[in-house]
């Protein structure tokens, strides 16, 4: 069955339906305040504080278009499929703010690293790769995600607040499948410098610098 299914269906479908059904599920984890992937003696480094009043202000329009369309829409059927759009849309936002809260970056006990964003990206780097890690603010342009010259930029909020430079480069899976590989990664976290002596405090640096 699971043959047959990747065999008719195109793998870009296959990972946007697996990304809604991790959303969905981000939003019982994030009311049961169960973050995913950190486990016992590892350090966890949020990042969704950045984009909170961007998601809220989002809600907030979509529930007041809502209201209007509500208003406005004389016809049922119509009303009917715009309220379903609009839910839907309600339920995607605030889950995939939600998965992000449940999916920090991870510094873990034994030093490796994970740096996330949501369902969307994990890139994991394995312990005694890492040969320095610094605070430093960035404002990089373009995408949330970018994979330049060896170079990634996850930003959350149009910045990243942290740079990690490894010995070798690390695999980088972007959202819809496509790989590259990255030897400096910079990402956001909304404590950065806990984010550094974290990372200091496992022995995952051999040398750090707090900037």
């Amino acid at each position: 069955m699971r043959e047959a299914v990747r065999g008719a269906v195109p793998a870009v479908v296959r990972r946007l339906a697996a990304h809604e059904a991790r959303v969905v599920a981000s939003l019982a984890r994030w009311a049961a305040r169960r973050p995913y992937g950190v486990g016992a003696g590892d350090a966890a480094a949020g990042y969704a504080a950045g984009q909170a009043p961007m998601v809220y202000g989002l809600l907030f329009a979509t529930v007041v278009e809502t209201v209007g369309m509500a208003v406005l829409l004389p016809w049922p059927v119509v009303h009917l499929v715009v309220l379903v759009l609009d839910v839907w849309g309600v339920v995607m936002v605030l889950g995939l703010h939600a998965a992000c809260v449940v999916r920090p970056h991870v510094v873990g006990a034994d030093g490796s690293l994970r740096v996330r964003y949501g369902a969307l990206v994990d890139v994991r780097v394995p312990a005694g790769r890492i040969v320095s890690a610094r605070v430093e603010h960035r404002f990089p342009e373009g995408r949330m995600l970018r994979v330049e010259g060896g170079v990634m930029d996850l930003a959350v909020g149009g910045r990243t607040t942290v740079t990690v430079e490894l010995d070798a480069p690390v695999e980088v899976v972007r959202p819809l499948g496509g790989r590259e590989r990255a030897r400096v990664l910079r990402f956001c976290a909304d404590d950065p410098r806990a984010a550094v002596a974290a990372l200091r405090g496992a022995g995952g640096v051999r040398a750090a610098s707090a900037g």
